[in-house]
């Protein structure tokens, strides 16, 4: 029997974390994190890593493997997520790919095409322009007018990944988008793609529960702990962005913790939007909570 290759996506907090584990017993898989940011071992907390039991009870994979003192893009993920779906292929009917990054499950989806050579003067420009807050929201802006789709599939929060998009847009003349694979690569097995979701205000509400666990379970401390690092790519994101702007004096604990809850429910928000044009399959067996075949 061929692999074959179950792709679970959803917003942030819709529960796709709980969905993997029933999953991932029934067809007796192991789960392949597709989230940007779990990769990391440093960050815990303020990613929703899986518990200690989770990881313990099913086989999980590019959870807490990389660092974020070393550079890491989709197109990596491309390969190493391959590399070890094809080392597990031969012994798994299935394997069970989990996460709510668009941009890491296009990668493995379709591909990456050869992104254009960086420009020094350009990217020196563009990273100076994305330290201050009104150049960063300018090159939002600039991004929304050169690639809509980019703008709607990423973290926007990102400051390395808002200005790389800019930066390929304006050194190629074509969205950053695009240089997904227009002709996706053909793979090896069956790759069926599903959704979850959940009524927008349920959403929402598990959104900022799951942000008031994150404050009680430590977040604020280990904001702090990474503090010193703030400036990596990696952290430029939801979660520690706020605090890093409330230890700077910016803002309150309350009120960073307010703009954690908002701009999580904005990121939940783009990403369905992205994926709006995915069929939906609501009635899936997979997407029962007690999920069947």
């Amino acid at each position: 029997m061929a692999t074959k290759i179950i792709l679970l996506t959803g917003p942030t907090g819709v529960g796709k974390t709980e969905q993997a584990l029933a999953i991932a017993r029934l067809l007796q898989t192991p789960v392949i994190n597709c989230d940007s940011r779990q990769i990391y071992k440093e960050l815990n907390i303020g990613v929703a890593r899986p518990s200690p039991e989770a990881l313990a009870a099913v086989r999980h994979y590019f959870i807490a493997t990389h660092t974020i003192h070393e550079p890491y893009s989709a197109g990596d993920y491309e390969r190493e997520a391959w590399d070890l779906v094809m080392r597990l292929a031969p012994d798994h009917p299935y394997l069970l790919l989990v996460g709510g990054s668009g941009l890491y499950a296009d990668a493995f989806v379709k591909g990456f095409d050869a992104l254009p050579v960086p420009d020094a003067e350009l990217r020196q420009q563009l990273m100076k322009q994305a330290e201050d807050p009104a150049g960063l929201e300018a090159l939002r802006n600039r991004l929304l007018e050169l690639d809509p789709v980019t703008y709607h599939r990423i973290d926007l929060s990102n400051k390395r990944r808002v200005m790389r998009a800019v930066e390929v847009c304006l050194l190629s003349g074509k969205p950053y988008h695009s240089f997904l694979s227009n002709t996706p690569r053909k793979r090896p097995f069956e790759i069926e793609q599903l959704v979850m979701e959940r009524p927008r205000k349920e959403l929402y509400d598990r959104i900022n529960q799951r942000v008031d666990r994150m404050v009680e379970s430590g977040l604020v401390e280990e904001a702090r702990s990474l503090y010193k690092y703030r400036k990596l790519p990696a952290l430029q994101t939801v979660g520690y962005r706020e605090l890093f702007d409330h230890f700077d004096g910016k803002t309150s604990l309350e009120e960073a913790v307010s703009l954690i809850r908002r701009n999580t429910r904005r990121y939940a928000k783009r990403q369905l939007t992205y994926w709006r044009e995915v069929p939906k399959k609501e009635d899936h067996p997979l997407l029962r909570p007690d999920p069947v075949l």
